[in-house]
C-alpha cells in the first residue's frame, strides 16, 4: 500500500505541475493585433489637431469613429483568444487528468510487476542463492546468528557444516550452543566431542573424552562417542581397552553396518584380528530382521563348539570361538573356552603356546 500512496502523490505532482501554468491568465501580445493600429490612429488625430493640420471638428469626428472601431475590435479579439484558452487548457486537462495516468498504467502493468512484493536491498544481497560458494552461505549463517545468538536450529545447521570445511574450533563452538539452547543429546555431545578431539589435531584429549562418556550415557549405543573412546584408550597405549571396546561394538553392529570395516581396521591396528564373516553370510544378512540375524550367528558359534569339543587340537578354532563369543558380548563363554581349549592342548607345548599368544589382546585371560 505504501508504495501505490507514493505513485499516487507522485501523479499528482506530475498533474499539478502540467495544469499550474494553464490556470494563470495570459496577456495578448499587442503587436499585429487590429486594437493597436486603432490607438496608434488615435494618436496620430491628437498630433494633427495639434499641430493645425486639421481642424478640431474633424479631428473629434475621427477620434468618435476611430474610437467606436477600436471597441468593436477589442470584443472581437477578446472573445476569440476566451475561446481558444478555454479550448486548449480543457484539452490540456484532459490529457494530464485522464490520459497520462491511463498511459503510465498501461505501461506499469505491461513492463513492472505489480503483484510483488517489496524487496529491500539488503535482503537481496542476504537471500542465499543456489550456486553461491560454501564459504559465502556459511558466513550469511555466521552473520544471522550473531544478531540471534538464541537461534538454536541455526547453530545445529551450521555446526556440521563448519566440520565439514576444516573450522574445528568454529565446530565445537557451535555444538556448545547448539547444547545450551537444543538441549542435551547423545548425538550432539558426540558431535562435539568429536569437533574437540579434531581441532586437537586428531587427539581424544581428556576434555573430548568426557564428551564423549556424556553422549555414552546418555546413549549406550552412541556409536561415534564408543568409537573415539576406543580410539582415546589406544592412544593412551591401552590397547586392549581399545580392542574390547571395538569387539563388544562389533557385536551388536548389522552385518550390512557402513562402519564394520572401520572398526575391524582399528582392531588389525591395535593387533587383533577382527572375526570376519563370509561375502555369502553378509550378503544373506543384510535381508534378515536383527533377529533372525543373531540366530544365525548363534548357530554359527554353536555349530564351531560342537566340533571343537571333538576336535580340541584345532587351535585356530578355539580361537574364533572365543573372538565369536567377544563379539556376542558372551565373555563368561569366551573364558570357559579358553580352559577347555588349554585343557586340549595341554599336552602339546606348541599348540599350548599359539593358543596363549593368540589370546594375549582378547582381555580374558585371568
Amino acid at each position: 500500500m505504501a508504495l501505490w500512496f507514493v505513485f499516487a502523490l507522485m501523479t499528482a505532482a506530475a498533474v499539478f505541475a502540467v495544469l499550474w501554468p494553464l490556470g494563470r491568465r495570459t496577456q495578448a501580445r499587442p503587436e499585429g493585433s487590429e486594437t493597436v493600429v486603432y490607438k496608434d490612429q488615435l494618436a496620430e488625430v491628437a498630433r494633427d489637431a495639434a499641430s493645425g493640420m486639421i481642424a478640431p471638428a474633424e479631428a473629434d469626428a475621427a477620434r468618435v469613429e476611430i474610437s467606436r472601431r477600436l471597441l468593436a475590435a477589442s470584443d472581437q479579439e477578446a472573445g476569440a483568444t476566451s475561446t481558444a484558452n478555454v479550448s486548449f487548457r480543457r484539452a490540456v486537462a484532459v490529457f494530464a487528468l485522464v490520459v497520462m495516468p491511463l498511459i503510465a498504467a498501461g505501461f506499469y502493468a505491461r513492463l513492472g510487476s505489480p503483484s510483488i512484493g517489496d524487496f529491500p536491498i539488503a535482503s537481496r544481497m542476504a537471500a542465499p542463492v543456489a550456486n553461491a560458494p560454501l564459504e559465502r552461505l556459511v558466513a550469511q549463517v555466521e552473520t544471522h546468528l550473531e544478531k540471534n545468538p538464541s537461534d538454536g536450529r541455526g547453530w545445529e545447521v551450521l555446526a556440521p557444516v563448519l566440520f565439514k570445511i576444516g573450522r574445528y574450533d568454529d565446530a565445537a563452538r557451535a555444538w556448545r550452543n547448539s547444547i545450551q539452547y537444543n538441549g542435551e543429546t547423545a548425538t550432539r555431545r558426540a558431535d562435539l566431542g568429536e569437533a574437540m578431539a579434531a581441532a586437537a589435531g586428531g587427539v581424544v584429549t581428556s576434555e573430548a573424552k568426557t564428551e564423549l562418556e556424556r553422549a555414552i550415557k546418555l546413549d549406550p549405543n552412541e556409536v561415534k562417542a564408543r568409537y573415539l573412546v576406543g580410539l582415546a584408550a589406544e592412544q593412551d597405549g591401552r590397547k586392549a581397552d581399545a580392542a574390547n571396546i571395538w569387539r563388544e561394538m562389533l557385536a551388536s553392529a548389522p552385518a550390512d553396518a557402513p562402519w564394520r570395516p572401520l572398526l575391524q581396521q582399528a582392531l588389525g591396528r591395535v593387533g587383533v584380528d577382527a572375526p570376519k564373516l563370509s561375502d555369502e553370510t553378509v550378503a544373506a544378512a543384510k535381508d534378515m530382521s536383527d533377529a533372525d540375524r543373531t540366530t544365525m550367528i548363534r548357530g554359527m558359534v554353536d555349530r564351531l563348539a560342537t566340533r571343537l569339543k571333538t576336535d580340541g587340537g584345532d587351535v585356530e578354532g578355539w580361537l574364533r570361538l572365543m573372538r565369536a563369543y567377544i563379539v556376542l558380548g558372551e565373555r563368561d563363554k569366551a573364558q570357559n573356552a579358553l580352559k577347555d581349549a588349554r585343557g586340549a592342548a595341554a599336552k602339546d607345548a606348541a599348540r599350548l603356546k599359539r593358543l596363549n599368544d593368540g589370546v594375549k589382546d582378547f582381555g580374558i585371560d585371568g
